[in-house]
C-alpha cells in the first residue's frame, strides 16, 4: 500500500516538474543588453530630468523649444552625457537681442538644435579630468559640428571650456550624466556663419535700384540693359518674370537677372515649407506647393531673382472646406494660390500699422488684375470681403527679409467681376392692324354723310 502510493507520488512529480520546465522555456526571454520597448525607458534620477528641474531655466526651456527631448533620451540611453550649462543671465541678459531673435524663429529650428547640442559632449566629465593645462579636444552631440571640437583645459587654476569659463564644476550629479555651469553661451561656427549671412541678406536686400529703366514694349526687355548690382531689387516688374500660364509653356520664364543669382531661392523656399510642416496646421498648403501645382520651384525662382514675397497661407481647416468643384478645373489650384501671393515684403506688424493708419488696404497679387483688401478688425488684421474674409490667425511664421508667412483662417476669392448692366425685357408692343387707302376713302365717304357709326372698322 505505501509503495503505490510512493509510486504515484513520483510520478505526479515529475509530470508535474516536466510541466513547469516547457512552461518557463516557452515564456519570452528579454536579455540584459536589449530592452524590450524601443523607446528608451529614462528615470526620475536621469541627468536629462535633472536639468529640466534645475536653476538653469532659461536653457531647459531652450531646450523644449528645440524639440530635443527624445534625441536626448537616445543619447543618454547608450552612454553617458557631459552638459555644460549657460547661467540664465547669459541666455537672458548678456545675449545679443538679435541673435536671440534668430534662434527663436521657427525657420531657424536646426540652427537652435546645433548650438545647444554643442554644450553637451557623450561621454562623462568630472572636476577631476581636468589635470592638464593643455587642451584636450571632445567632439559634442552637434552633427554640424564633427570638425569642430570643444576643448577642455585649465588656466590660472580655472577650468575652461571652449571659450567659456567653469564658475560650477559638478553643479549636478546623476548616474547617467553630470552637468557643469559655465558662464557663458557657446556658438558653434555653423550657427555664427548662418545667422551672419542672413543679417548680411536683410542688409542687402534693403538696397534701391538707382534710376529709371527704359523696357522695349515690344519686347519687354530693357533697351540697355545694365548690370544688376548685388542686393539691389530686380528692374522689372514680378509679374514680367513670371511663368506663363499652364497653357502657353509649363516651365517658369527666366528673371531679369539671367544666370547671376544672388540669392539662394530654392533653399529659402524649401526652409519655408519645412516650417509650414513644422508650425503645424499647413500641410495642405504645402501639398499644393510641392505636390498639386509647381509653384515651390516657381517661387524659388522668382526669390533667386531679388523678388521678395508674402504668403496669406490658409490653415488645414480652411483648405478642407474647398469644394471639388473649385479645384477640378484646369489651373484652378495656381489661380487660387497665386490670389494668395503678395509681391511685397509684409510683416503682422507693417500690415497692422497699415491698417490702423489708412483704414482699408489694397494689396497687389499674381493673379493680376485682382487685389485683396486689408482692414483692421477686432485688434487683428482681416483680409477679403464678407463671408468670404479671413483674419490673419498665425502672425510671422516665416520671416527671412525675402519671404513673409502670414497664417489666415479663410481661403480668399476674389471679388466677381462687376457685370454689365442687364437690358430691361423689351416691352411688347401690340400695333393697331394699318386700314387700307380703300378703306379709309370708304369711311370718309360715310362720315360724310353720317353713316360712319354703324361700322365698327371705321372707328
Amino acid at each position: 500500500m505505501d509503495s503505490q502510493i510512493y509510486g504515484v507520488s513520483n510520478l505526479f512529480y515529475f509530470t508535474f516538474l516536466t510541466f513547469l520546465a516547457f512552461t518557463v522555456s516557452a515564456l519570452p526571454v528579454n536579455s540584459p543588453g536589449k530592452p524590450s520597448n524601443s523607446v528608451a525607458q529614462i528615470n526620475s534620477n536621469s541627468v536629462l530630468v535633472a536639468l529640466l528641474d534645475s536653476h538653469y531655466t532659461e536653457l531647459s526651456e531652450l531646450v523644449e523649444k528645440a524639440l530635443l527631448l527624445q534625441t536626448l533620451e537616445e543619447a543618454v540611453s547608450k552612454h553617458n552625457i557631459s552638459i555644460f550649462a549657460p547661467r540664465n543671465e547669459a541666455l537672458e541678459r548678456d545675449l545679443d537681442s538679435e541673435f536671440k531673435r534668430f534662434l527663436l524663429e521657427p525657420g531657424n529650428l536646426k540652427s537652435l538644435q546645433n548650438l545647444l547640442l554643442f554644450h553637451m559632449i557623450p561621454r562623462r566629465i568630472e572636476s577631476k579630468h581636468w589635470v592638464n593645462k593643455k587642451p584636450v579636444f571632445h567632439t559634442s552631440l552637434c552633427p554640424d559640428a564633427i570638425d569642430e571640437k570643444l576643448p577642455l583645459h585649465q588656466k590660472n587654476g580655472q577650468k575652461i571650456v571652449g571659450t567659456a569659463r567653469v564658475i560650477k564644476s559638478d553643479d549636478i550629479i546623476r548616474p547617467d550624466g553630470i552637468i557643469h555651469g559655465i558662464e557663458k553661451l557657446l556658438i558653434p561656427k555653423s550657427v555664427q556663419q548662418e545667422f551672419n549671412a542672413r543679417r548680411s541678406l536683410r542688409t542687402t536686400s534693403a538696397v534701391l535700384p538707382e534710376g529709371a529703366p527704359e523696357v522695349d514694349p515690344r519686347t519687354n526687355r530693357l533697351k540697355k540693359p545694365a548690370p544688376v548690382p548685388v542686393g539691389a531689387a530686380p528692374v522689372l516688374p514680378i509679374f514680367d518674370a513670371m511663368a506663363p500660364g499652364p497653357s502657353l509653356a509649363p516651365a517658369p520664364a527666366p528673371g531679369p537677372g539671367g544666370p547671376h543669382h544672388h540669392f539662394d531661392g530654392e533653399s529659402q523656399v524649401k526652409d519655408f515649407i519645412q516650417t509650414l510642416l513644422h508650425y503645424g496646421g499647413y500641410n495642405e498648403l504645402a501639398d499644393i506647393l510641392v505636390n498639386l501645382t509647381s509653384l515651390a520651384t516657381e517661387m524659388g525662382k522668382l526669390v533667386s531673382e531679388g523678388y521678395v514675397l508674402t504668403v496669406l497661407a490658409p490653415n488645414d481647416e480652411a483648405m478642407a472646406k474647398l469644394t471639388t468643384d473649385q479645384l477640378s478645373e484646369p489651373g484652378a489650384p495656381e489661380q487660387i494660390m497665386y490670389y494668395h501671393l503678395v509681391p511685397e515684403y509684409q510683416t503682422e506688424e507693417s500690415m497692422y500699422n497699415s491698417v490702423r493708419r489708412f483704414g482699408k488696404v489694397k494689396y497687389d497679387t499674381l493673379r493680376l488684375p485682382h487685389k485683396v483688401m486689408a482692414e483692421e478688425a477686432d485688434g487683428s488684421v482681416k483680409f477679403g470681403h464678407g463671408e468670404g474674409s479671413a483674419y490673419l490667425f498665425d502672425p510671422d511664421i516665416y520671416t527671412d527679409g525675402r519671404i513673409s508667412v502670414q497664417g489666415i483662417d479663410g481661403v480668399l476669392f476674389p471679388p466677381e467681376e462687376s457685370n454689365a448692366p442687364k437690358a430691361a425685357p423689351a416691352t411688347k408692343i401690340v400695333s393697331k392692324p394699318r386700314r387700307g387707302k380703300l378703306l379709309e376713302y370708304a369711311c370718309t365717304m360715310l362720315g360724310a354723310v353720317g353713316q360712319d357709326s354703324h361700322f365698327s372698322t371705321c372707328h
